[in-house]
């Protein structure tokens, strides 16, 4: 069985769309929390980070509703109120003059934060077990690609105001909500669907069920740390290249860009090529050393030009999450897909949650200019050493470990 090409190119554009808007906002961050009334870089990540949980706790909340939702109902009805409703937040974020309604707007998106939870799920429907590490290699792809035009545009639009990207953003959304009613057909017949129960109500049942299935803990708990410290790159990375090398919004941007590319590439390229060669494990255990070694030599304060050599390594740990995911939704049926991209997209929810309430306030503490030891880069040190910590538990995941 092939993947359908017109839904596969549907899903794949969704996913460009949405982080599109994700990429035109985080090079904009200092100035956005300036523009509110945030009294310093460090204060501004701190605010930053709020905003990062809060949307994230409202995603926490939903995102195993809205998976239930799409497993009972269908993907296209989910996916495109999800759409919708993201085009309305981001008119809210536009218009916000005070961090009370940013942070209103967040709450709202984190609500409608489902879009890539039922793509993926769509993408599991419509893709044969044999193509999901690749398809899902290709949603990671995709946001790369997203991250390459974001900060572009945002660069430029940071030149008429500091709230454009969010219009723009709007626009795309609203845009594709409408290709969306005329032209996505629906991946799962009810046949295949299953009642919406109240497990599907609580998040932290949902997390339960899933961790129930044979074989699902153990990744679940690896994908759950990895996402846990590689929040500290969405959550800090404008801020600290704005304290260490003073990178305005649009080197800020370029960096992002150049991050997405490389994200690209690692996903759509090397993650099959690796894949291939060596199988998912060897995969997996080489994003996760790779993002070992670039956290801890950026917690350690390399050069400006060094960063730019050290992205690359980061970016090869991105293969990890949809390496992981491609293991696990090979061990569910058909009518589990949405479950488990809830509960992924739940317990990425949850890191994200406390993540920026952790390495916010550090990054706080260590750039603060009378801090005992200055050391901006903490939080990604800190990030590195968790990761080289839960090691043993990535090895366990080894095939021939299962076996035995």
């Amino acid at each position: 069985m092939e993947t359908p090409r017109n839904a596969l190119a549907f899903i794949l554009a969704t996913i460009l769309i949405d982080a599109i808007g994700v990429g035109l906002i985080f090079p904009l961050l200092p100035d956005l929390m300036a523009r509110v009334g945030a009294a310093d870089n460090g204060a501004g990540a701190v605010w930053g980070g709020i905003l990062m949980a809060a949307y994230a706790l409202m995603q926490f909340v939903f995102a195993p509703i809205v998976g239930g939702l799409s497993d009972a109902f269908g993907r296209k009805p989910v996916l495109l109120t999800a759409m919708a409703t993201l085009a309305v937040d981001y008119v809210i974020m536009a218009l916000a003059g005070t961090f009370g309604l940013l942070l209103l707007g967040r709450l709202l998106a984190g609500i409608a934060g489902a879009t890539h939870t039922t793509a993926t799920a769509y993408l599991a429907d419509i893709s044969p077990p044999e193509k999901r590490a690749t398809n899902f290699g290709l949603v990671g792809a995709t946001y790369g690609i997203g991250f390459v035009m974001g900060p572009a545009l945002g660069g430029l639009l940071a030149a008429w105001h500091v709230t454009a990207p969010f219009w723009v953003a709007g626009a795309f959304a609203a845009a594709n909500v409408v290709l969306g009613l005329v032209a996505l057909p629906e991946s799962l017949p009810p046949a295949r669907r299953r009642a919406f129960s109240g497990t599907d109500l609580n998040p932290f049942g949902a997390i339960r069920a899933a961790f129930r299935l044979p074989g699902l803990a153990l990744p679940l708990f690896c994908l759950f740390v990895f996402e846990f410290a590689n929040m500290v790159y969405p959550t800090l990375w404008a801020f600290w290249t704005r304290e260490v090398f003073g990178w305005s919004a649009a080197m800020i941007g370029f960096s992002f860009a150049y991050f997405g590319i490389g994200v690209a590439l690692a996903q759509a390229v090397a993650l099959p090529a690796m894949i291939r060669a060596g199988g998912e494990f060897r995969t997996l255990m080489i994003g996760l050393i790779a993002g070992i070694v670039a956290m801890v030599w950026l917690g350690l304060g390399p050069p400006a030009w060094l960063v730019l050599t050290l992205l690359p390594i980061a970016c090869i740990s991105d293969i990890v999450p949809p390496t992981i995911t491609a293991m696990m939704s090979n061990l569910v049926p058909d009518d589990r897909q949405g479950l488990l991209q809830g509960v992924i997209a739940a317990l990425g929810s949850i890191s994200a949650v406390i993540a920026p309430l952790i390495v916010t306030p550090l990054f706080e503490v260590f750039a603060a200019p009378d801090a005992r030891l200055y050391l901006p880069g903490a939080p990604f040190l800190a990030a590195g050493i968790l990761l080289l910590a839960v090691l043993p538990f990535f090895l366990a995941l080894s095939p021939g470990r299962a076996r035995s």
